[in-house]
């Protein structure tokens, strides 16, 4: 195919309209958080980020459009705080992780599996209980809204990321449940799959040909994605045009799971 390998530009033709809203958005310093965070924050919400990092200024990007907190999704307390100090919300976009085979650690070892699975599963069920009452008190025509970053390794085995694959598929039986569960008090609950996107976290794996390659061949739209084409879906999912959507996986992966 002739497009095989084409980049995208980047985008600010993104039109919802968040005016007034407050949007969290977790691990929003840098990537598919980033670009979701400049989304809302382009669509006139306001936006908190969180971080691992004590402050913003500790990060070179420039985050002064957003308020900043520090979190680790490995510490409870942590989370709890951060909830804490969340007195009102309308859209919770659970973004946070870690790529533990990229740092080098081995995800078949039981204690980084269960490190991989606290950050991808076990901190965003936290999170959405602790401002469950914030979400429901939202003003915005469609309710609260919560948004969890699944994978497209939910769909299909990966040896090297088998903490971070278990974490991100049961991401998904626990966003159908919570669906059921806080659709009652006028919160809807879903997830963007996202394929291989680029980021921090992407850049090494994406340096070695011999993987980037075949992964780009087999993407039928011929090119890894961008924070931006998660953010779209992510935005529509919050937005009142999908007020009658809950429970459900958009997958956003240029087509990668769909081709043989």
């Amino acid at each position: 195919m002739g497009n095989k390998g084409m980049t995208v530009a980047h985008r600010q033709d993104i039109h919802f309209d968040f005016s007034g809203k407050k949007v969290l958005v977790t691990g929003g310093t840098s990537g598919l958080g980033a670009g979701i965070a400049n989304a809302f924050a382009n669509s006139g919400a306001h936006v908190t980020i969180t971080g691992t990092r004590a402050q913003a200024a500790d990060y070179d990007a420039d985050l002064d459009r957003f308020d900043y907190r520090q979190l680790d999704v490995e510490d409870n307390a942590s989370i709890d705080a951060l909830a804490d100090g969340i007195p009102a919300l309308d859209v919770l976009v659970n973004n946070a992780g870690n790529s533990f085979f990229a740092a080098g650690l081995d995800e078949h070892d039981p204690d980084v599996f269960a490190r991989a699975v606290q950050v991808h599963l076990n901190a965003p069920f936290r999170l959405v209980q602790r401002l469950a009452d914030q979400l429901a008190d939202s003003t915005q025509s469609g309710g609260g809204a919560v948004i969890g970053i699944g994978s497209v390794t939910s769909f299909m085995g990966m040896a090297v990321t088998l903490g971070y694959g278990a974490g991100k598929t049961g991401l998904l039986g626990m966003t159908r449940g919570l669906a059921v569960d806080l659709g009652p008090r006028n919160i809807r609950v879903n997830v963007v799959a996202a394929g291989v996107t680029r980021s921090r976290m992407t850049a090494n794996v994406f340096a070695e040909k011999a993987w980037s390659e075949p992964t780009l061949a087999r993407t039928p739209l011929g090119r890894m994605g961008e924070p931006e084409d998660i953010a779209g879906p992510v935005l529509f999912l919050a937005s009142s045009a999908a007020s009658w959507i809950t429970g459900t996986t958009i997958m956003v992966d240029g087509g990668y799971t769909v081709s043989g």
